[in-house]
C-alpha cells in the first residue's frame, strides 16, 4: 500500500509564500538599481569589465539585493519542507505581476499592452496548472 502525504496550504504559509514574492521582486529592483549606477560605462576590454565590476560591487543597492537573495532563500527552503512544489511554485507567481508594477513605479519603465499580454498569458498558465494539480489531488482522494 502506497501512503500518500498531503501537505496542506495553510494561511501562514500562503502569507509566507506571497512574502517571498515581495522579496523576489525587491531583489531585482535592487539589482536593477545596482546595474544602474554604471549605466553609461562602456565595456571594450577586460580592465574596462573589471572596473564596472568593482563599482557595481561598491553599490549598497547590489549587496541589499544579496541580502535578500538570501532571506528568500531561507523563507523559501523552510516552506518547501511543508508544502509540495507543485503547490508553491503557482502560488508565488504574483512576481509576474509585482516587478512590472515596481519597474513602473520605482524605475518609472514603460509597460507596454504586448507585454502585459504575455504576463496574462503566464498567469493564465500558471491557473491551467495550478487547477491541474488540484484536480490530481481530489483523484488521489
Amino acid at each position: 500500500m502506497i501512503k500518500v502525504f498531503k501537505k496542506k496550504l495553510t494561511l501562514k504559509i500562503l502569507v509566507f509564500l506571497i512574502l517571498t514574492d515581495f522579496l523576489e521582486t525587491f531583489t531585482h529592483l535592487c539589482f536593477k538599481k545596482s546595474a544602474l549606477t554604471e549605466s553609461d560605462f562602456v565595456i571594450n576590454k577586460l580592465p574596462d569589465a573589471l572596473i564596472f565590476l568593482q563599482s557595481v560591487f561598491s553599490s549598497g543597492f547590489l549587496w541589499l539585493g544579496l541580502f535578500s537573495v538570501v532571506v528568500t532563500f531561507i523563507i523559501w527552503s523552510s516552506l518547501l519542507s511543508k508544502i509540495d512544489l507543485s503547490v508553491a511554485v503557482p502560488v508565488c507567481s504574483f512576481s509576474y505581476i509585482l516587478i512590472p508594477i515596481a519597474s513602473i513605479i520605482f524605475l518609472q519603465e514603460k509597460v507596454s499592452l504586448f507585454r502585459w499580454s504575455g504576463v496574462l498569458f503566464i498567469l493564465l498558465g500558471v491557473v491551467f496548472v495550478s487547477l491541474s494539480a488540484s484536480e490530481k489531488e481530489h483523484i488521489l482522494e
